[in-house]
């Protein structure tokens, strides 16, 4: 085992970064688009996580491992595709291990052959108009919250005004977010394959943002991550934002299959539609390189009489 094969033991991230650029390809040969492969980091270090959380490592986890990874609070939400691009993944890099001597098997080979990718897309999630409206109200500043308080409605009028995705809202900025502009915006710098683009900020968010840049530039944190609340400036969690936006959700009385900030964003989305905004712009606005998404999202209002 040479140096780099090592690598994949004393320091994953990077060995799978190395891995993804060099050599990673899908089925059919042909080298992952950028898009792609920030995906696919991102589910890695996901898994990583799990697995050190575990005291294993990925030349001795086992098909338990795996089986117990669904049972994180993070992966409540995740779909029966996503689970099957989870196993592909970890298959991919299973017979990589396997052929350079990291591992002596593959604990995903079996957990593919028997998964089954689902023959239809499942119908998006999100709020019918008066639970949006119940939770715009809901995140409007309140005399008296606390700092946990601020922050948790500021996280989900973010989410719930910008339709960012967890990955973008973990690491924006604080001078990304301008809400005494006019209009007030946001901007949301380039992640792999999406252009860096700016989202105008739904009026109901703007006040708990407001109030969350104040209260924010009062805190001793070594970061400019918006939502960092810790000294030493690391990013939120997803547990953390999965868990604030279930309990607002809770709050209001709502409940869905999906409780995690995608619901938010499928809102956000619908509400552009909502609005007279073609698939096309919002997929732009949200940073998605096709309309699919939103085409769907679209369907949805003559399915419910919109």
């Amino acid at each position: 085992m040479d140096r780099f094969d090592r690598l994949w033991l004393t320091n994953p991230t990077l060995a799978y970064a190395d891995w993804q650029a060099r050599e990673a390809a899908g089925v059919d040969r042909r080298p992952f688009s950028a898009r792609s492969i920030v995906q696919h980091e991102a589910m890695f270090e996901r898994f990583r996580r799990h697995l050190l959380a575990a005291g294993v490592t990925l030349a001795t986890f086992g098909s338990d491992h795996i089986d117990a990874f669904w049972q994180a609070p993070e992966a409540e939400c995740y779909t029966a595709a996503t689970r099957m691009r989870y196993l592909k993944l970890l298959d991919r890099l299973c017979r990589h291990l396997v052929a350079i001597g990291v591992r002596e098997g593959n604990p995903a080979e079996k957990l593919v052959r028997d998964g089954q990718w689902p023959q239809d897309d499942p119908l998006p999630i999100f709020l019918p108009e008066d639970a949006d409206g119940q939770l715009q109200a809901h995140v409007q500043p309140h005399a008296g919250d606390d700092l946990a308080a601020i922050r948790s409605r500021a996280i989900v009028a973010f989410f719930l005004g910008t339709g960012v995705t967890v990955a973008e809202g973990r690491s924006a900025e604080v001078a990304d977010l301008q809400p005494a502009a006019a209009p007030p915006y946001l901007h949301v710098p380039a992640h792999g394959a999406p252009d860096a683009r700016t989202v105008h900020l739904d009026a109901f968010a703007v006040p708990i943002l407001s109030a969350w840049l104040v209260r924010r530039a009062t805190l001793p944190i070594a970061s400019d991550l918006l939502f960092s609340l810790k000294a030493g400036g690391t990013p939120i969690t997803e547990m953390s934002l999965g868990k604030i936006v279930r309990a607002a959700l809770e709050t209001i009385a709502f409940e869905a299959d999906d409780m995690s900030p995608r619901i938010l964003r499928n809102t956000f989305c619908r509400r552009q539609l909502l609005a007279g905004r073609s698939s096309e712009d919002v997929s732009k606005l949200m940073g998605l390189v096709s309309s699919r998404t939103c085409d769907r999202i679209a369907a949805t209002r003559i399915s419910v009489g919109a």
